[in-house]
């Protein structure tokens, strides 16, 4: 069955009937849950079972932000509390490998958690580089400040969620770390040049190339297109992640109703598939500007399709057997000397 290419929220623990409504009839590609959509296993698998149900679609992903961290939609008492990506690099690289498996194990365990009740996607890892006096939006959830580490690192992040059925997202393509400014509220710009993103920023995005799904930044690369951030640069989407950074997964906007695009949501949905994006990502369940974004986005189409498509088929299979008790004690030990 069709979809259409934005991804949705919604308001709250359960489905609306209005919201059904929208759902059966604009058929977004997925849905993502924020914490106001969060309570309990059972409620939260009954809510993406009754999003399927009203797409059509048993295979219509669900999405969340579960990095850890501050970035963390499950959580306690129900979920177990993850740490933060930049937690194993402080560990030390005496032993690379055993950071790295950490780091495997803990996406793996983070996985089976929003497999078990639903949800297939994971806005995660974060493939930022930390900057000396950026903001700090990105801060800790960056694996590393240095590009080889971090590309390491959230490649073995990357990993575990594949290993435990659930798509990573690469994000903030093509890379937060030098920001200024929380996206969040107003537009970053970034002035570093060309070379020097190569050199770092770009790092762990590119040893991410293979991956299934990206994020763009809302980050104004001066040196690249002094106008439009990523997410609405046709420029920065053709040359630079889908040129240079050779990637050929799905490329979704990040969520549109940040402070950093400007126009209504209507220009700005419009402005993400004029760039080349595939999917238009909309985040606050608000459905008056859900129904503006969907007016503008096409069914879900040739290379989008495509990518789409390839995307949900490295997730077909069922998880290997996992000891989620096990895997726990494991990674609480190791970081035992942090807390």
């Amino acid at each position: 069955m069709s979809s259409h290419a934005f991804i949705c929220g919604c308001a709250g623990l359960t489905l609306s009937e209005e919201e059904r409504a929208f759902l059966r009839d604009a058929k977004p590609w997925g849905l993502i849950l924020f914490r106001r959509n969060v309570n309990d296993r059972e409620q939260v698998r009954a809510l993406t079972s009754s999003f399927r149900e009203a797409v059509g679609r048993d295979d219509a992903p669900v999405l969340v932000d579960q990095e850890g961290g501050r970035v963390q939609r499950l959580n306690q008492p129900h979920w177990r509390k993850y740490p933060a990506a930049a937690a194993f690099d402080r560990l030390g690289w005496e032993d690379p490998y055993y950071v790295r498996e950490l780091v495997r194990l803990s996406a793996r365990l983070m996985g089976h958690d929003l497999r078990e009740v639903g949800i297939t996607v994971d806005c995660a890892p974060v493939a930022d580089v930390p900057a000396p006096g950026s903001h700090q939006i990105v801060g800790d959830r960056a694996y590393a400040a240095d590009p080889a580490r971090a590309a390491v690192l959230a490649r073995a992040a990357a990993e575990g969620l594949l290993a435990a059925g659930v798509l990573p997202v690469v994000k903030h393509m093509p890379g937060h770390g030098r920001a200024l400014a929380d996206s969040h509220l107003e537009l970053p710009v970034v002035s570093a040049s060309l070379k020097e993103l190569e050199e770092s920023d770009f790092v762990p995005i590119r040893a991410l190339a293979d991956m299934p799904l990206a994020m763009s930044a809302h980050v104004v690369y001066s040196d690249i297109d002094p106008k439009r951030p990523a997410t609405t640069s046709r420029r920065v989407v053709k040359e630079i992640m889908r040129g240079l950074l050779n990637f050929d997964g799905l490329i979704m906007s990040d969520d549109l109703s940040m402070q950093a695009l400007d126009g209504d949501m209507r220009a700005r949905a419009a402005a993400v598939f004029k760039a080349g994006l595939d999917v238009a990502l909309h985040c606050n369940g608000d459905l008056a500007e859900m129904r503006a974004v969907a007016e503008e986005a096409p069914k879900l189409d040739g290379k989008a399709r495509r990518r789409a498509k390839a995307a949900l088929g490295r997730i077909a299979h069922l998880p290997e057997p996992f000891d989620p008790v096990d895997a726990g004690l494991r990674i609480d030990r190791a970081l035992a000397p942090q807390v």
